[in-house]
């Protein structure tokens, strides 16, 4: 077994990594760059080697960095985690050069799997079914057209060595393919340095399923199940369950048995997943296609970890080591149900704008996983599981995934996971920055989540206008009026206790308040006794410091999580996927609320504003140009994704103030229309 391994990554799977191999009694070391001076991960290692600045094309993505830093410190192999260098086959051979494993497959193997186009080419030779498409080389956009026509609208334009959702558009018609061609090329060549692209139909109302491969250097390939990966926003992945769903035995079986083939032709060892996409309008299972294999660690892998008890990243350096895997297909088997939600720095509310900046406070609902080794250990402390890489005063850059956490939860059944996760996102506070907490909290509570009719196109159909937060129903909301009258009473209680007031004793607080939530105003009288509501007495227990910003509260029998802010009249109140402005004044003076006058916001429609901290890649326009509405303006790069802007209305540009290779802070105004 290695004595010293190192971490080509970082965030939250170096420390996964590291915490698995320290209770393997393996050394570690960590690499960073200069964002990640301070990060988590470079503390828990035993050694840390600095490897340049903070853009990953200057320091994770250069392979020689990686192979010094091992020389420095005497690391024996090298585990690459996911994305940056995790799938180069150029990095895998460097380090073999050099005497130094890669922990992960065989060179040829990802060679074979990692390009998008040779391993369809190899799976079809192989007798994989494969999604109708183009996979030969496209010279220009025009090819691009040509070739989209013959196939067929909707076509999917991909990045040949992409992953992660990344260098991926969806084009309905040839005006999209003209726009997108050029973009696709340009992620590809910024975030892989491949700018190849193919081309394929796209499957309608298709569902994500992955089965998770593992093999040994002897030979030996098993497969773990599958895991559902259906929801999905910009084809990045956003929760994701174990089993699916969707999947029977019978199908479970047979696309194991065709991974695990397809991995044997190619002599891979490691961890791996192949990812199959499946008619979701075909109820037997048989319609699957394979769309490409990832020769590496899925981010999603806890949840395989909670349902079989394997320990992936434990087997990854054993095979690694060269040990055989002690465990047969027999083996293998489902123990109840797992759901990962990825907590990421966007906001929802704006139209999933990427959010970058200081984590003012983060505080998880339990703390970050530690590796101790029990099987049910992987599944966190009572089904709740947290892996991380961040701190509170930390930072989440721009020039990395915008990823803050995941949140893995376990039940016995679908609905106890899915419930889990409302509870735990209801403990989870995050300030500072955009975060999707309460979308994915929306999600969890989802009829259609919860009957598990799931496809890719889930959040474009049940979201087509944005997210503007979960539905609260009439009796959550109940709740909520008594909880912020208590805190209301609470405060009141507080300020008449303040010493030099008028009065010549103190005045007891209101008992009478009128809470005003989505403009539904509801009367709660709160007395040394009892709580009512609208006339309607209600169990309440709970606590309340003012100052406290997470209030856990049981109202008839039902805990309920809420994370409060004040506002100038009230509060902020944040549960169940949505955030209720809420008004709280005592009865008496209510209803004068009425005379107050309404603050009209101002137009901003003729300015185009930059949505997100980010690089400005180009500028289509200049002053005086005439533009039509939903004619492309700029492209902003942000988190490794170029993000177009597009015209509200017709007009007539005024004023330019931005030109391309500025980086632009959030809100600054690129130009000014007439």
């Amino acid at each position: 077994m290695f004595k010293k391994i190192l971490i080509a990554n970082r965030g939250e799977i170096a420390c996964r990594v590291i915490k698995t191999a320290r209770r393997m009694g393996i050394q570690t070391v960590a690499v960073y760059s200069d964002a990640d001076a301070r990060a988590p991960f470079v503390q828990m290692a035993d050694e840390a080697v600095h490897i340049g600045p903070a853009p990953a094309a200057q320091s994770y993505l250069i392979a020689d960095k990686i192979i010094q830093a091992c020389k420095q410190t005497g690391a024996e192999a090298v585990h690459p985690g996911y994305g940056f260098l995790s799938e180069r086959t150029s990095f895998a051979e460097a380090l073999a050069a050099e005497g130094i494993e890669f922990i992960g497959p065989p060179v040829g193997a990802i060679a074979a799997m990692g390009d998008k186009i040779e391993s369809k080419k190899l799976a079809k030779q192989a007798g994989v079914n494969v999604v109708p498409g183009f996979v030969g080389e496209i010279e220009d956009t025009e090819h691009a057209v040509r070739i989209s026509n013959e196939i067929g609208y909707p076509v999917m334009m991909k990045a040949s060595a992409g992953g992660g959702g990344k260098g991926m558009r969806l084009a309905y018609d040839e005006k999209d393919v003209r726009e997108g061609f050029e973009s696709v090329k340009r992620e590809g060549l910024n975030s892989f340095g491949d700018d190849r692209v193919f081309i394929e139909k796209f499957i309608l109302n298709p569902r994500h399923i992955e089965i998770q491969i593992l093999g040994d250097k002897h030979g030996n390939i098993l497969y773990l199940n599958e895991r559902e990966c259906s929801i999905q926003r910009r084809h990045q992945k956003v929760v994701e369950e174990a089993p699916s769903p969707f999947v029977t035995e019978k199908m479970r079986k047979a696309m194991g048995e065709q991974c695990v083939a397809l991995s044997r032709a190619v002599g891979y060892y490691s961890a791996g997943t192949v990812e199959l996409i499946v008619s979701g309008a075909d109820p037997t299972g048989e319609s699957f296609y394979f769309l490409e294999m990832n020769t590496r660690l899925q981010v999603e892998h806890p949840v395989t970890e909670a349902i079989t008890g394997v320990d992936l990243v434990e087997q990854m350096i054993r095979v690694a080591a060269g040990e055989k895997l002690e465990m047969t297909q027999a083996d293998v088997k489902i123990d109840g149900w797992a759901i990962e939600n990825r907590v990421y720095a966007e906001d929802p509310y704006r139209g999933f704008l990427p959010s970058t900046g200081r984590l003012v406070r983060y505080n998880p609902p339990v703390d970050g996983w530690t590796d101790d080794g029990e099987e049910n250990g992987r599944r966190g402390v009572d089904g709740i599981r947290v892996d991380d890489g961040v701190y509170e005063g930390g930072e989440v850059s721009m020039f990395y995934d915008p990823m803050i956490a995941k949140l893995i939860t376990w039940g016995e059944t679908r609905d106890e996971a899915a419930d889990k996760q409302v509870a735990a996102l209801d403990r989870f506070e995050i300030e500072g920055l955009g975060h999707n907490i309460d979308f994915v909290s929306a999600i969890m509570q989802h009829p259609r989540f919860r009957s598990g009719e799931l496809t890719t196109g889930f959040i474009a159909e049940e979201y087509p206008e944005g997210f503007t937060g979960a539905p609260a129903p009439e009796d959550l909301k109940g709740k909520l009026a008594a909880v912020a009258a208590f805190v209301a009473t609470a405060r009141a209680d507080r300020a008449r206790r303040v010493e030099g007031q008028l009065a010549p004793h103190r005045l007891a607080p209101p008992s009478e308040w009128t809470v005003t939530i989505d403009k539904a105003a509801y009367e709660v009288v709160i007395d040394d006794e009892d709580v009512t509501v609208n006339g309607v007495e209600v169990e309440l227990a709970m606590e309340y410091t003012p100052g406290d910003r997470l209030i856990e509260a049981e109202i008839d029998g039902e805990s309920i999580a809420v994370r409060v802010a004040p506002t100038r009249t009230g509060l902020k109140m944040t549960t169940r996927g949505a955030i209720h402005d809420v008004r709280i004044l005592p009865t008496r003076v209510a209803s004068l609320a009425s005379h107050m006058i309404e603050k009209i916001p101002p137009d901003l429609s003729k300015f185009l504003i930059c949505p997100m901290p980010g690089l400005l890649v180009a500028l289509h326009v200049a002053e005086g140009d005439k533009v039509e509405a939903g004619q492309p303006l700029a492209v902003v790069e942000a988190m490794k994704m170029e993000n177009i802007l597009r015209a509200e209305k017709s007009g007539v540009v005024k004023a330019v103030n931005a030109k391309a290779g500025e980086s632009l802070a959030v809100d600054a105004v690129i130009l000014e229309m007439e």
